[in-house]
């Protein structure tokens, strides 16, 4: 079992190999124009930082902040031309924006078959080129399922944990890669990534009860987690939560600033211990909303347990019917700067989800 922690000058994640560990510094860019924390949200994240935080006496060792602590396997010898070809392949992917597309009909369903020409795509209000387009994208998955050990006083968590574990063997198909985490006061990765189905659905069912809900730590983690897998994989959090933040060392703009930054798409699943307003969480729900319709992801709210296995339904079947846009931004942004997006179909009544910005590469 990892526990991954953060603290308010650095995030400690520690690896799945018990021998080794992670270790993460967490760093204060310049924000971007729409990471201002919203009223809703700034009594939440003040009680969050004002928790302890001293390192736990059962922290595993980590080593150089930032970097992985593992066994170094011995390098392989670089040619000229091996070298050469990586820094041109470098060279030409730090400048191309790739864009996952969710498009819905009317009935919220899935629209596939829509042509190159429908899609009208824009960086910073100005049209572009779609150099890259594939409807019904095969490329593969990396998926983090982010469980809140809260829940575990919910009367229906059996059936919840018994509909993600469904949704594990639905979702895995050859390529793709999950990994199940949970986190209360912590961030704990209960499986690496992998698409052994037995082993994932056996850790969804074993995760035990949890205090306290880090959901803005989950999903800082969650994103570095995935941005380590690559850049050639769709990264996707699933996160199912009551939304009831409490025990967070980060904050919902460095949460949000991370998921942009790793091009994470978040679907967000609340659990809601009562239906009227009165009673639960609406400053998280609506802050968790925020940052979910950021990435392109989007919020569900099951009324009873067995709207979770539709809901889950309804996200394997929008991650298989994803378009995938890429292009080149012309003109392009200083190095480091957040830059907006807008895509748009031309024709018909759509409903439209993708990220809404990026961060340029640097220099």
């Amino acid at each position: 079992m990892t526990a991954l922690r953060t603290h308010p000058v650095s995030v400690l994640v520690v690896a799945v190999a018990l021998s080794s560990g992670i270790a993460f510094t967490q760093d204060n860019p310049n924000r971007p124009p729409w990471a201002q924390k919203s009223k809703s949200n700034s009594s939440t994240t003040a009680k969050t930082n004002a928790g302890s935080t001293s390192p736990s006496p059962n922290a595993s060792p980590v080593g150089e902040p930032g970097k992985i602590v593992q066994p170094t396997p011995p390098a392989e010898k670089e040619t000229p031309q091996d070298s050469e070809a990586q820094r041109n392949r470098i060279r030409v992917n730090v400048n191309l924006v790739t864009v996952l597309v969710s498009v819905l009909d009317e009935h919220n369903r899935p629209a596939p078959d829509l042509p190159r020409e429908a899609f009208q795509l824009f960086d910073e209000g100005n049209g572009q080129k779609i150099d890259i387009f594939e409807p019904e994208t095969s490329q593969p998955l990396d998926l983090a399922l982010m469980i809140d050990a809260s829940l575990s006083a919910h009367k229906e968590i059996t059936f919840e944990r018994e509909a993600a574990a469904h949704f594990i063997r639905q979702v895995i198909r050859p390529g793709d890669r999950l990994s199940v985490f949970s986190f209360d006061e912590e961030v704990r990765e209960r499986a690496p990534f992998s698409d052994n189905v037995a082993v994932l659905q056996d850790a969804v069912r074993k995760i035990p009860d949890g205090a306290g809900t880090s959901i803005y730590d989950a999903v800082l983690l969650g994103s570095r987690a995935l941005e380590r897998r690559g850049d050639d994989r769709r990264r996707v959090i699933i996160l199912v939560t009551d939304a009831g933040e409490t025990t967070s060392r980060s904050d919902f703009d460095a949460a949000r600033r991370e998921a942009v930054r790793s091009n994470v798409l978040l679907y967000s699943i609340i659990i809601r211990p009562v239906k009227n307003e009165n009673g639960r969480n609406t400053a998280g729900e609506h802050a968790l909303e925020t940052m979910t319709d950021t990435t392109g992801g989007a919020m569900f709210y099951p009324d009873t347990p067995q709207e979770l296995g539709a809901i889950f339904d309804r996200i394997d079947r929008e991650l298989r019917t994803q378009y995938r846009l890429a292009y080149y931004p012309n003109p392009r942004g200083s190095a480091n700067t957040y830059r907006s997006i807008t895509v748009k179909v031309a024709t018909g009544n759509y409903q439209v989800r993708h990220r809404r910005s990026y961060l340029t590469a640097p220099q």
